[in-house]
């Protein structure tokens, strides 16, 4: 799959796959704006996804490794979304372990999505687990 891809600033970087298995393409930082609720990352890089496709941006693996968490835990870039990505995380704990311009701080997952129309109805289907919420099927 092919993906327009618009580079925004000089230090903009392509993304890639880290390795031959891997699902997601890694996202670099090229800039960093600190506020006193959330650090947030700008990538310098705007997508033209095609219609019927989005984006999930996913923190890396490393994000373990740092004093931060996404603040919408998973973004999601719509097909018609042509600004740029950036990549918003709060800071946790007391340290101030976080990335920097340059580094990988996210993974980028393109997906297929239908268009989907819903149907109201007075039933739905029983199932074996019906209406159990959290913990229900087990630990």
């Amino acid at each position: 799959m092919n993906i327009n891809i618009k580079l925004l600033n000089g230090t903009a970087v392509i993304p890639e796959n880290a390795t031959e298995g891997s699902a997601g393409v890694d996202i670099t930082a090229t800039s960093i704006k600190h506020t006193d609720n959330y650090i947030e990352y700008g990538t310098g890089l705007a997508f033209e996804l095609p219609l019927g496709y989005c984006a999930l941006l996913l923190p890396r693996s490393s994000i373990s490794n740092k004093n931060l968490i996404l603040c919408n835990s998973v973004g999601l870039l719509d097909s018609d979304y042509r600004g740029e990505v950036t990549f918003r995380f709060k800071t946790i704990g007391a340290g101030t372990d976080i990335y920097s311009i340059g580094d990988r701080i996210g993974q980028m997952l393109v997906i297929p999505h239908p268009r989907i129309s819903f149907t109201p109805v007075y039933n739905l289907s029983c199932t074996t687990r019906g209406s159990g919420g959290y913990g229900s099927s087990g630990t």
